[in-house]
């Protein structure tokens, strides 16, 4: 028996045992379980084989101790603005308190001090200008910049710390369900090398990631606990040279802006920029391959890339929005053999695919070197599609040559973050001693918010529960 279980070793349940050690005046005995490995051992074949080896059972960018933004570009979004509507649930204003607190503690474990997209000279006034003109808005948004290979570092610190001060960890360990009570969540059945065991805890908390972001509303639907189909992100990673994107790179860093393309009207968003970055590819279960971006401190690269994702909003009678995302991914992987897909933009809108021997020769050389050029609209759907051209074309006049033929397109980019469990101010959900985080509930989007949620749990624990 344990005071509490942790299912996931992401930002939000990392934060929620860091925040319960450093207020709580007495010792607990926390389980934290994660599917992948312990931090030191997350390592990507493809570094040395130059191609994905889809590795099995898990894919070591999108699971192990700190989760998979972590391993991807370790940015902090330091507003409130950006990452999720928790804001939404706990309030603009304490939500904005609990990021400035949880910043220190990223700080006290070794996070770069220096904040980028702070510049607040002429050149910022010229890009909210011309993001008006165009029909964009231009979020203002600080990013700490941890950095692929540093945020490796920082959280194994902060791994190290919390086994020193007596969390019990069990890596490459499967959670297979909840275990109920009637109305009341008693602890987890895990799935181990030496077959199943049930193991039981005052109160649990699931914080799976996107990684688990089906497995969750899977569980959702078998236990009865509350929840709605929330919005999916499907789209593309787009690259371009980073004299394109120059200016914006130095005053924004991070240049989010959000738009309401004709004809539908859809919120379409750039996420994720990485100036001098480099296009990865991230494996699910299933085979799914889906795209991303790393951003490295030191290692950079001629491109930036960044993603364009379409909001998708479903309604009655649909409730399985996460499967909707996967059967694009699907298709797109099987036009790939598996691999994911890159276009150049001007040959979508010439209506022809295009040939490895075109990017051979293009000024914008892909960073993903085992992408397959071919076309990304044989599988895109033609609402998202025709949205992300039209975006393009808006972003163009913030950032003239974004919109040329040589700009990238990979596919396909999918953000699982779709089941939203329904919970209180206080995190708590219809069944009791069960609290679902971070973003595979449907409340955040990216590491700081995740791991604010994370924090806030911490708090609640000790307040409601007599941790």
């Amino acid at each position: 028996m344990y005071d509490l279980i942790i299912v996931g070793a992401g930002p939000a349940g990392i934060f929620t045992a860091l925040e319960l050690l450093r207020k709580s005046s007495r010792p607990h005995s926390i389980l934290l379980v994660e599917k992948g490995k312990p931090v030191e051992k997350r390592h990507c074949p493809k570094d040395k084989t130059g191609v994905c080896v889809n590795c099995k059972p898990t894919c070591a960018i999108t699971t192990g101790f700190s989760g998979a933004g972590a391993f991807s570009d370790g940015k902090l979004s330091l507003s409130y603005q950006v990452g999720g509507e928790l804001p939404d649930l706990i309030g603009e204003d304490f939500a904005q308190a609990l990021i400035d607190y949880t910043d220190k503690i990223y700080l006290e474990f070794g996070a770069d001090p220096h904040v980028e997209g702070i510049y607040q000279g002429a050149e910022i006034k010229d890009i909210r200008k011309r993001a008006i003109q165009a029909g964009l808005q231009l979020v203002d948004c600080p990013i700490r910049h941890l950095g692929t290979e540093k945020a490796q570092q920082l959280y194994l610190n902060i791994q190290n710390h919390l086994q020193d001060a007596g969390v019990e960890m069990l890596f490459e360990t499967e959670c297979e369900n909840i275990l109920l009570e009637g109305s009341v969540c008693k602890g987890v059945r895990l799935r181990e090398k030496t077959g199943a065991r049930d193991v039981y805890g005052r109160q649990v908390v699931i914080a799976t990631g996107r990684r688990g972001a089906d497995w969750l509303e899977k569980l959702c639907a078998e236990h009865h606990i509350a929840h709605k189909p929330g919005t999916v992100d499907i789209g593309v990673r787009v690259e371009c040279r980073n004299e394109v994107m120059e200016t914006i790179n130095k005053v924004l860093y991070e240049g989010k802006l959000i738009g309401y393309p004709a004809p539908w009207r859809n919120k379409v968003r750039t996420f994720c920029q990485n100036p001098g970055g480099f296009v990865a590819q991230e494996n699910y279960d299933n085979d799914l391959a889906v795209v991303n971006g790393h951003s490295f401190k030191e290692k950079k690269s001629d491109n930036t890339n960044l993603a364009i994702l379409v909001s998708h909003n479903f309604t009655e009678p649909f409730n399985q929005p996460i499967a909707y995302a996967q059967k694009v991914g699907e298709l797109t992987n099987m036009l790939g053999a598996g691999h994911i897909l890159v276009q150049r933009y001007g040959d979508i809108l010439d209506g022809k695919r295009t040939w490895a021997k075109e990017l051979a020769r293009a000024n914008v050389r892909p960073t993903l070197k085992d992408a397959v050029a071919g076309d990304i609209t044989a599988a895109m759907p033609y609402r998202a599609m025709v949205n992300i051209i039209e975006f393009i074309k808006m972003v163009d006049q913030v950032v003239p040559g974004f919109a040329s033929p040589e700009t990238l397109l990979y596919s396909p980019e999918l953000k699982f973050y779709s089941n939203k469990v329904k919970m209180d101010t206080d995190l708590e959900t219809n069944i009791a001693g069960l609290h679902c985080l971070g973003d595979s509930s449907g409340w955040t989007r990216g590491l700081m918010m995740a791991s604010v949620m994370g924090v806030l749990m911490g708090r609640k624990l000790l307040e409601k529960h007599d941790f």
